[in-house]
C-alpha cells in the first residue's frame, strides 16, 4: 500500500511551496484518502496499464494510481508542483514506474510511454478541451475515468434526446461509450469549490468511426448544429453546406429529416451527414 495524502499533508505542502490554488488554472486537490481509492476503483484498472493523469497537483490521486498501475504518467503544468510530486513519489512510493511530464497538457502530443488509460482530476476550466486533445493525440488510450463538475460530467454522458446533449457529448460519442460513475461531494477538495463533481467513466469504441478528415468534417457538423440549437439542422447547417437548399440535400442523402434539431441525432447520424457532403 502506498501512503496516500490527507489534508493536513496537501495544506502543508502548499504552505512549503508558496502554491496558492488558482481558479485560472482550476485547482482543487482531493483531500481525503478514501475518495482517493474509490476514484482508483471505479476507474477499473487491471494493474497492467499505462496511466496518463492530468493535472496531478501536490500527487493526491498520483499516489493512489500508483498502487494499482503498472506506470504512472503525470502531466502538470506548474513547474512548482511538477517538482514537488516528483519529492512526493520518491519518498511515498518508492520503486513505482513513475513519469513526470511538466507542460501544458493542452499542448502535449507525445509521451515517454504509451498509455492505455486516462484518470484524472481534470481542470476545471479546461476538461472538455483536454479529455477530447488526448483522445485525438493518444490512440492508445482504451479506458478511462474523469473527476470533473458535475455539469460538465452529465453533458459528457449524456444521450441524444436530452436537454443537456449537445458538443462534449457528441464529440466524445466520437472516441467511446461513456456513462456517469458517481458523485463526489465538495467537502473533500480544498479549496472547496461552489460547484458539484462527478466522475464519468469510458471505454474506447473497439473500431474507429473513421479517419481524421471524416472526424474534422464530422466535428465541424456536430459545432454548427448545436452553434444555434433552436434551428432546424436545414438552418443550422447552411454555412456547412453552402446553403439551406444544399443542407438539405445532404441530410436527405444521410437519411435525416431536415426539419430535425441536433439534439435528436446519435454520432452515427452526425458521422452519415459529414459523409454525404463528401
Amino acid at each position: 500500500m502506498v501512503e496516500l495524502l490527507g489534508g493536513a499533508d496537501i495544506r502543508s505542502l502548499a504552505e512549503a511551496l508558496g502554491v496558492v490554488p488558482t481558479k485560472k488554472l482550476g485547482q482543487n486537490f482531493v483531500t481525503d484518502p478514501n475518495t482517493i481509492r474509490k476514484i482508483v476503483a471505479q476507474a477499473k484498472l487491471t494493474g497492467a496499464e499505462t496511466v496518463v493523469e492530468i493535472g496531478p497537483g501536490l500527487g493526491s490521486l498520483t499516489l493512489g494510481l500508483l498502487e494499482v498501475a503498472r506506470n504512472v504518467i503525470a502531466v502538470e503544468i506548474d513547474h512548482k508542483m511538477a517538482a514537488a510530486i516528483q519529492e512526493t513519489v520518491s519518498k511515498r512510493a518508492p520503486g513505482k514506474n513513475f513519469h513526470l511530464v511538466s507542460a501544458d497538457a493542452l499542448k502535449v502530443t507525445e509521451l515517454p510511454l504509451e498509455p492505455q488509460a486516462l484518470v484524472a482530476n481534470l481542470p476545471y476550466n479546461i476538461s472538455v478541451p483536454v479529455l477530447l486533445h488526448f483522445l485525438e493525440h493518444f490512440p492508445s488510450i482504451s479506458s478511462g475515468l474523469v473527476l470533473v463538475q458535475a455539469e460538465v460530467a452529465h453533458r459528457l454522458a449524456a444521450s441524444p434526446g436530452s436537454k443537456i446533449y449537445g458538443v462534449p457529448s457528441a464529440k466524445l460519442a466520437w472516441y467511446a461509450e461513456s456513462n456517469l460513475a458517481g458523485n463526489i461531494g465538495r467537502n473533500i477538495f480544498w479549496p472547496q469549490p461552489n460547484v458539484d463533481s462527478a466522475l464519468v467513466y469510458f471505454v474506447k469504441r473497439a473500431t474507429p468511426l473513421g479517419d481524421e478528415a471524416l472526424r474534422l468534417e464530422t466535428f465541424a457538423v456536430i459545432d454548427e448544429a448545436f452553434a444555434q440549437r433552436r434551428k432546424t439542422l436545414r438552418q443550422a447547417l447552411a454555412n456547412w453546406a453552402g446553403s439551406p437548399a444544399l443542407a438539405e440535400i445532404a441530410l436527405t442523402e444521410a437519411g435525416i429529416d431536415p426539419i430535425q434539431r441536433g439534439e435528436a441525432l446519435t454520432i452515427l447520424d452526425f458521422l452519415r451527414i459529414a459523409k454525404a457532403k463528401q
